[in-house]
């Protein structure tokens, strides 16, 4: 039986531009590109969880404003919900401590960049409100 777990996603979109990071290359998504964020822990809310881990990933400051959508999705080895939130930085610059390079897109570079198959639906929905 495949482990099923739950993460969040903080859509960061400042001056028209969203914010995306490339992941280390291990494990199924390995060098894929997503939106930032990372496990719910137990007993924790989504909107806590994503702070949280904006803090320890990025050592940044954000705001979460509203649920955007949430993604079920099948890997091979895993299942996953997702939910996304679309959220304003508050403090900091988002320093890279976890992923291997980051990215602010335009509208228009959205889907030059290889997405994690799970961003897929949510980089889409961004696409319409950018």
């Amino acid at each position: 039986m495949k482990k099923k777990i739950s993460v969040v996603a903080a859509v960061i979109i400042r001056e028209n531009q969203v914010f995306s990071a490339q992941r280390d290359d291990t494990g199924e998504q390995g060098l894929k590109w997503e939106f930032p964020g990372g496990k719910v822990e137990a007993g924790e809310s989504p909107e806590h969880a994503l702070v949280r881990e904006i803090r320890e990933e990025l050592s940044s400051t954000i705001c979460v404003k509203r649920l955007l959508t949430t993604v079920e999705h099948q890997y091979k080895t895993f299942d996953i919900t997702l939910h996304a939130y679309l959220c304003d930085l508050r403090e900091g610059t988002l320093p890279l401590s976890e992923h291997l390079a980051s990215r602010w897109l335009t509208k228009d570079e959205l889907e030059t960049v290889d997405w994690a198959e799970a961003d897929i639906p949510i980089m889409r929905m961004v696409k319409e409100v950018l």
